[in-house]
Formats: C-alpha cells, sequence, structure tokens
C-alpha cells in the first residue's frame, strides 16, 4: 500500500473553502493506511497560467495538471478526488484575467475580435480553458455518481423545503418546435478510422473550411446539427409577447458554461430579443465598445457607463423604457437588480429549473415577490423533462422528497468534446 496515492483536485470557490476543512481529514485518514494525497491545481487561474506557461517568466509557471490529470484518468490505478469547478463563462475568463494581470502576470487581454496571429493564438489557448473544460478530461469514459444509500436516508429523513403547487399555476415552458438543434441533427456511424473535414456551403455557393481535419474512429458516432438564428430570433421575440401578455416573468435558461459555443450565443439573442431598441437604434455603438450581448447585460453596462453623458443617458433610457413596456424579468438577485439576462453563468437550466419547480414553479420579480414564470429553453433537446415535471405537480401538487426516489446518474463522455454534455 505504500505506493498508492489519491490525488485531490484544488479549484475554485465554494470547493476551496471546503477543502480547508475536508483534505486535513482525508489526508489523515489515507496516511493511517499508508496512503499518500497529493493535491493539483485545477483552478480557473491555474488553468490560465499553465495554457501561457511558455510566455512567462520562470518563477511565474505553472505546470498543467490538467493534462497530467487527464493522462492518469485512462489508467486503472487512477485515484482522483475531483471536486466541483468553475465552467468558466467569458465574463468570469476576463476577470480571472485581469485579477491575474493585476498580481503582475503579463497575460494577453481576453480578445472578443482576433485580427493578429497573436490574438488568434491567446483566443485559442483561453479557448482552451474557457467552460467546462476538466471534465470531459478527468470524466473521459464512464461518468458514474451514485448518491450512497446514507446519503439518501439522510436526505429522505430531512427533506428540503417543496412549494405548494396550484392547478391554476400559468407556469410553462416555452421551446421551439423547428430551426433548433433538435429538429436538425443527424448522425451517422463510421465503416472505417477516417478523416473528415466541415465545410459551410453558402447560399451563393460559396464554401468556407470550418475544420480542416476531424480525425475519426472506426464505428464512432459523428453527430452534427445547427440552429436556425432567424429562427430563434422569431421564437425569442414571440415569448418575449407572450410574457408580457400572460402577465409571466420572461426567463431564459441555458447552460452557457458547459455548452460553451451555442449557448453563449443564443443568451445574446434572448438579451437582443428583451432589449430590441437598445440594439436596432445604438448597435453600431456597442459593436465599436466592444459590448457584446453574449457575455450578458451587465458586460453591455459596464461598457455604456464609460461613454460620455449624452451618449449614456440616450442608451439607459432605452434600456429603462424595455424594462418599463416589456414583460416583468426574472431576478438572480432583486435586492441588486441583477435580472435573469445580466450573466450567462448566473443561470445554468439543471440548476435554474429545479429551483424554480422547488419554489412552486416561480421565480423572484424586480420586487422581490415570487411570480409565475415563463420558462424560455430554446433548444427541444431537453425542455421535455421540465415540461412533463411542471405539468405533473400542476396536477398532483409539489413532489414528496422523503418518499421520492432518486436516478442515478450514469453515462459517456465524448472524448475532446467542444460542447459537453455530462450524459
Amino acid at each position: 500500500m505504500t505506493d498508492s496515492k489519491i490525488i485531490y483536485t484544488h479549484t475554485d470557490e465554494a470547493p476551496a473553502l471546503a477543502t480547508a476543512s475536508f483534505l486535513p481529514i482525508v489526508a489523515a485518514f489515507a496516511g493511517a493506511a499508508g496512503v499518500t494525497v497529493e493535491s493539483r491545481d485545477i483552478s480557473l487561474a491555474g488553468r490560465i497560467l499553465a495554457t501561457f506557461a511558455d510566455l512567462l517568466p520562470e518563477d511565474q509557471r505553472t505546470a498543467d495538471a490538467l493534462a497530467e490529470l487527464g493522462e492518469l484518468a485512462t489508467r486503472p490505478e487512477a485515484n482522483i478526488i475531483k471536486l466541483p469547478n468553475i465552467s468558466a463563462s467569458i465574463p468570469q475568463m476576463k476577470a480571472a484575467i485581469a485579477e491575474l494581470q493585476a498580481d503582475g502576470y503579463a497575460l494577453p487581454d481576453f480578445p472578443d475580435d482576433p485580427a493578429t496571429d497573436a490574438e488568434r493564438d491567446a483566443q485559442a489557448r483561453y479557448d482552451r480553458v474557457k467552460g467546462s473544460a476538466v471534465n470531459p478530461v478527468l470524466r473521459e469514459g464512464n461518468s458514474d455518481r451514485r448518491a450512497p444509500r446514507a446519503v439518501k436516508e439522510y436526505a429522505r429523513k430531512h427533506p428540503h423545503s417543496m412549494g405548494a403547487w396550484s392547478p391554476t399555476s400559468k407556469t410553462r415552458v416555452a421551446t421551439m418546435s423547428a430551426g433548433d438543434f433538435r429538429h436538425n441533427e443527424q448522425s451517422a456511424t463510421l465503416p472505417a478510422d477516417d478523416v473528415l473535414h466541415i465545410e459551410l456551403i453558402g447560399a451563393d455557393g460559396s464554401v468556407t473550411v470550418l475544420k480542416e481535419a476531424l480525425p475519426v474512429l472506426a464505428g464512432e458516432v459523428v453527430d452534427a446539427t445547427f440552429m436556425s438564428r432567424s429562427a430563434l430570433q422569431a421564437f425569442l421575440a414571440d415569448q418575449v409577447a407572450a410574457a408580457k401578455a400572460d402577465g409571466l416573468l420572461f426567463s431564459i435558461h441555458l447552460k452557457a458554461t458547459m455548452m460553451k459555443v451555442s449557448d453563449p450565443i443564443m443568451f445574446g439573442y434572448a438579451v437582443r430579443a428583451f432589449f430590441p431598441n437598445v440594439f436596432d437604434e445604438h448597435g453600431a455603438l456597442l459593436d465599436e465598445l466592444g459590448a457584446n450581448p453574449n457575455d450578458g447585460m451587465a458586460s453591455v453596462l459596464a461598457a455604456v457607463s464609460e461613454l460620455p453623458d449624452s451618449q449614456r443617458t440616450a442608451i439607459e433610457a432605452e434600456v429603462a423604457a424595455a424594462y418599463e413596456t416589456g414583460p416583468a424579468i426574472a431576478m438572480v438577485d432583486s435586492d441588486k437588480g441583477i435580472t435573469n439576462l445580466h450573466v450567462p453563468s448566473d443561470v445554468i437550466v439543471d440548476a435554474s429549473m429545479p429551483a424554480m419547480i422547488r419554489a412552486s414553479g416561480q421565480m423572484w420579480n424586480a420586487e422581490g415577490n415570487q411570480q409565475d414564470t415563463l420558462a424560455v429553453i430554446p433548444d427541444s433537446c431537453y425542455s421535455g423533462i421540465y415540461e412533463v415535471v411542471i405539468e405533473d405537480c400542476k396536477e398532483h401538487g409539489a413532489f414528496d422528497p422523503s418518499t421520492m426516489g432518486s436516478v442515478p446518474n450514469v453515462g459517456l463522455m465524448a472524448q475532446k468534446a467542444e460542447e459537453y454534455g455530462s450524459h
């Protein structure tokens, strides 16, 4: 047993606080059995520094712990305690970069629109860090998350709160019926090892190569789809109008951290749909400022705050008018005025929808009160599960955690996925 080793991952935010109490306990118990406990830094800051190690002075370089653990995870002797980690959105990335720069690390800024080779290189490096960069590496192969019986029994004896549901609740899910990823999906099983390339063929017949070489294996399933921008825009405009007409809170539910390519773009279109005049009237100026709605309304407002008073007040007036004439909007923090559209990483569908269902199918409005909600989930791939649950709660009432069963999360992880799904 003297050669046995456990690798404990150092991550961000709340898990870092838990580590201060939990890691010494793990080390003490493991040490009694002759098992060594080591830690590796896979925090967002650690991953940023590792990807730019070759550009930093030697005393600031950080080893690529994620690459090391990724190789270890493919071996039978691997024993890794992987804590929750940030699946970084672009606003979180920019904040982390700014902190590191302030601490003396000469990192390049995050380039929104790279124009030089150096900026394109920086973007490619940051793209390897943003989103759920950790899980596809450490969960490569089987992902099996089962709650132990003791945990289940404790949860049943000490059930969390569940708000009462009314059969007259107007809360509902809105999802696309055409033009989304689900309806456009196609897949094929490859008969042999091959190298594919991805092309975009324009309406005029022009061809743009999106990916030069995509190696595939025999028997591998290649799945491709797309979302229609015009269909998405029409859908979102309809839902803003529907929320207003029905007196519901407008809320968007995406996964802009893990689905790091598609969902930030959809989030940006939701911001545009809620504030149409802001972008119709001032879009060119906002583009000049680098105010990207994909990063959320908080980022846009921060950029606007730097403008001369005449320009700033004109845009802020349009924002205020959208709040006044549009539907009420779901809030992340009513006291601080943080809305559902402020930051893409603030509303993650597999957390935000269960929280809404536990709260009688309601979210918080600007006055700090709960209100029925239009839950907008553009892609219909996964909206159905929430539709079924909401309709069941309307008919039968809230679930009872003291008697209901549980479902283990078991699945397979795609290798090097650009878009990440846990199962």
